[in-house]
C-alpha cells in the first residue's frame, strides 16, 4: 500500500512509518511546514520516501492520511483526487479540542466520506465529531529501552514552546515544582525559560536530537509532566518506555495512561510537589515505580499494537473505496 502523509508531528510520524508500506512524504525545496519530507532527527527507515509536489499526479496513492484541516486541499491540488471521494483518506486528530470545549466542533464534523481517527479516547470523547466516523488509535512508541540509571538527583521535564504556550503545558507551575530541587527542562524553544521565570535551580536543554534526550532524560531520578491541556504526551510515554517514574496532573488522558503502580498523579499540585520530592531522596522507591511504569507502557504503547491497529484501520478504509 502507497501511504501519502505529511511529516507534522515527528514522534508520531517516527512511529507510523515503521509499518509495511510505502509512506509517501510531500518535500519542497525549502522543507516547510507542508514540505518537510523525512525527518532529520529521528531514524527512519527508507521505505519513508521524498516526493516533490508537482509529481505527486504520477504517483499510485492507495490512501491518504490528512492531519491538518488545510491538507485536504493540498491533497486535491497535488494528487488531483478528492481525499474520500476518488481517494479512500482518515484523518488523524492529534490534538485535545480547543476554544468552547466541550462544545467544539471538528473541523471534519460531518463528513461521512473520511474516517476521523483521534489518539485518545479523552480527545474522541471532548471533540465533537458531528456525523464523522470515528475510531481511536492510540498512540505507539519505538522502544528506546530501559535506560533509566536515576544518578542525577533531579527533575526532567519535556515540553515545546513553554513560554507561548503557558499554562496549557503548566510553565506557570514550574516554579513551585523546583523550589528547593533540580529541575532539567528539554524541548523546543525552552533556552531563555529559566530567565524569564527567574529559576536559578533550572537548567533549560534546547532541541537536542531523540537519541541524545533520551539518555539525557534516563540519567534524571524522575520525569515531571505539569500538563494541564494537551493530548496525551508523547515524551510522557517514551519516559515510562526510558523506566522512568512518573508525577503528573491528572488531566486528559494520563488518568488511563499512568497506573496507581507507575508514578504519582494527581490534580493537586501540593501532593505532585511531596511526590517529587520523596523519589528524588528515595532512589529504590523511583526504580521500583520506573519498572512498573516501563511495562505499563510496553504494554498499551508498544509499537506491536499501535502498528497492528493501523493495519485494521487502513484495511478496512482501502476495503471499500469510494465509488
Amino acid at each position: 500500500m502507497r501511504v501519502l502523509i505529511w511529516h507534522v508531528h515527528g514522534s508520531w510520524a517516527t512511529a507510523f512509518v515503521q509499518g509495511p508500506h510505502t509512506y509517501v512524504l510531500p518535500v519542497t525545496p525549502d522543507r516547510g511546514p507542508d514540505g518537510l519530507g523525512r525527518a532529520r532527527t529521528w531514524e527512519w527507515p527508507a521505505n519513508a520516501v521524498e516526493v516533490p509536489p508537482e509529481r505527486l499526479r504520477d504517483e499510485e496513492i492507495d490512501v491518504v492520511v490528512l492531519q491538518r484541516p488545510h491538507e485536504e486541499r493540498l491533497a486535491e491540488e497535488w494528487l488531483g483526487r478528492r481525499p474520500g471521494v476518488d481517494v479512500p483518506a482518515v484523518y488523524v486528530e492529534h490534538d485535545a479540542p480547543w476554544g468552547g470545549v466541550p462544545l467544539t466542533r471538528h473541523p471534519m464534523a460531518d463528513r461521512p466520506e473520511i474516517l476521523l481517527v483521534h489518539v485518545t479516547h479523552f480527545n474522541r470523547l471532548m471533540w465533537d465529531n458531528g456525523c464523522t466516523p470515528t475510531a481511536v488509535v492510540e498512540h505507539g512508541i519505538v522502544d528506546p529501552g530501559l535506560r533509566w540509571t536515576g544518578e542525577l538527583e533531579r527533575t526532567a521535564v519535556v515540553v515545546n514552546e513553554p513560554l507561548r504556550r503557558g499554562r496549557c503545558v503548566g510553565t506557570d507551575l514550574l516554579p513551585y515544582f523546583a523550589e528547593g530541587m533540580g529541575l532539567d527542562v528539554f524541548g523546543m524553544k525552552v533556552r531563555d525559560l529559566p530567565g524569564r521565570l527567574g529559576l536559578p535551580g533550572v537548567h533549560a536543554y534546547e532541541d537536542l536530537p531523540q537519541e541524545r534526550m533520551h539518555e539525557e532524560l534516563a540519567r534524571r531520578r524522575v520525569y515531571l509532566h505539569p500538563i494541564r491541556w494537551t493530548s496525551l504526551g508523547l515524551s510522557l510515554l517514551e519516559a515510562m518506555h526510558l523506566g522512568m517514574p512518573v508525577v503528573a496532573l491528572a488531566t486528559t488522558e494520563v488518568v488511563e495512561a499512568v497506573p496507581r503502580e507507575a508514578g504519582i498523579i494527581s490534580t493537586r499540585p501540593d501532593r505532585l510537589r511531596d511526590g517529587l520530592r520523596r523519589l528524588l531522596a528515595d532512589r529504590e522507591e523511583a526504580a521500583r515505580l520506573g519498572k512498573a511504569a516501563r511495562a505499563a507502557a510496553l504494554e498499551r504503547y508498544g509499537l506491536p499494537r499501535f502498528l497492528a491497529d493501523w493495519e485494521e484501520t487502513l484495511a478496512e478504509v482501502t476495503r471499500c473505496p469510494p465509488s
